[in-house]
């Protein structure tokens, strides 16, 4: 696993401390937007799609402070927009490690080796960095050619200067399997310490709504291809129970209050995704919420086919503490995560074939599209 041990048993003491309170719900990981301007603008994300006077505004470090507080989670994650525009990021960093804080930083890498000056390295503070895939796929995806370049050069520095860092790779519909794992070992290559893989599910704010993966079925069977015959050297900062729903191995339900979002407008209803309205302090999100009209067994066509982690991840940490099964689910998944599958791997090489034959083929009128 790519997270640290102490780390690891942070969260473990804090979960289990829930548990022994008897809190069916709790959060795990706050998602904390202190913009949502950026410097980029990919099609598959919706969040500078807001009007300008909306993308003028910033959270103050301590508006983050006091929710970060109220919420109580001992990790909280810092997307955006691109947080690294905000003026004031490295007070808010500064102040959140201060609090002992397990702080990702999510960011594209554009203006990252700039702005290192801003931030020491600590085992509180981790660069999460966007990267999508290979070179030519990352570009398309981010819709700019040359941040792919510009991003691996920022972790080798950030790396090299003594931070933590970590890929966060979001897959849509159509992804190369064989060209992923090629990413994987790209990655491990650069030296980050883990990565961290979702798929794309509609974010309806998003301009290109083609690419989402909508059937769960045809995401088990990519993400079976991916992580079948794994190589010991990938390393996944995240739960190796979620990796194992991904593949279709389990059978989550939802826990959209595991990963609370808080920005601007307020504690964000019910999740990271769905924006059905705002509460103003995170005991109203938690006690005014219908949580039942949410999730794959609620009926409601917006989650039948989710598989997001940041709903599906804190079921997977949940389980992980709430059992015995869990517990030793994870223990094997950790020491015996190679998940061997000889019909995996003869797909991948049918597909390595395919990937030559057409990038071999001759051009001639009758095979340009």
């Amino acid at each position: 696993m790519g997270v640290p041990v102490s780390q690891m048993w942070t969260v473990a003491t804090y979960v289990l401390g829930q548990k022994l309170k008897r809190r069916k719900r709790y959060p795990l990981v706050l998602m904390l937007e202190p913009l949502f301007r950026c410097n980029l603008a990919c099609a598959g994300c919706g969040k500078i799609q807001y009007p300008a006077h909306i993308l003028k505004k910033c959270l103050t470090p301590q508006q983050c402070f006091d929710a970060v507080e109220e919420c109580g989670t001992p990790m909280v994650s810092i997307p955006g927009g691109e947080p690294l525009l905000h003026p004031q990021i490295g007070e808010i960093v500064e102040g959140l490690i201060a609090r002992k804080k397990y702080i990702y930083l999510c960011t594209n890498a554009m203006l990252l080796k700039d702005n290192l000056k801003l931030f020491k390295p600590s085992k509180y503070l981790t660069f999460s960095v966007h990267m999508d895939g290979e070179r030519d796929h990352h570009d398309f995806a981010v819709c700019r050619e040359g941040v792919y370049d510009v991003a691996v050069e920022a972790i080798e520095l950030a790396v090299k200067k003594g931070f933590r860092v970590t890929t966060n790779t979001t897959l849509f519909d159509g992804v190369d399997p064989v060209s992923v794992r090629r990413f994987f070992d790209q990655m491990m290559d650069l030296g980050v310490e883990g990565m961290m893989v979702s798929p794309g599910y509609a974010y309806s704010k998003a301009p290109d709504q083609k690419s989402f993966l909508i059937e769960q079925q045809k995401t088990h069977d990519m993400f079976d291809l991916i992580f079948s015959n794994r190589k010991k050297r990938w390393l996944f900062n995240q739960s190796p129970l979620f990796l194992e729903f991904l593949m279709g191995r389990r059978d989550f339900e939802c826990t959209p209050w595991g990963n609370p979002t808080y920005n601007m407008f307020g504690w964000q209803k019910p999740c990271y995704l769905l924006q059905e309205g705002y509460a103003d302090t995170f005991k109203e999100l938690i006690d005014d919420t219908d949580w039942h009209e949410y999730g794959k067994s609620s009926g409601n066509p917006a989650c039948q086919q989710c598989m997001v982690h940041c709903g599906m991840e804190p079921t997977a940490v949940d389980l992980t503490f709430s059992t015995f099964g869990g517990m030793w689910g994870t223990i094997k998944a950790m020491l015996f995560n190679r998940y061997a599958s000889p019909q995996a791997a003869q797909k991948l090489k049918d597909l390595e074939k395919l990937d030559s034959k057409t990038v071999s083929l001759p051009v001639t009128e009758h095979n340009v599209a």
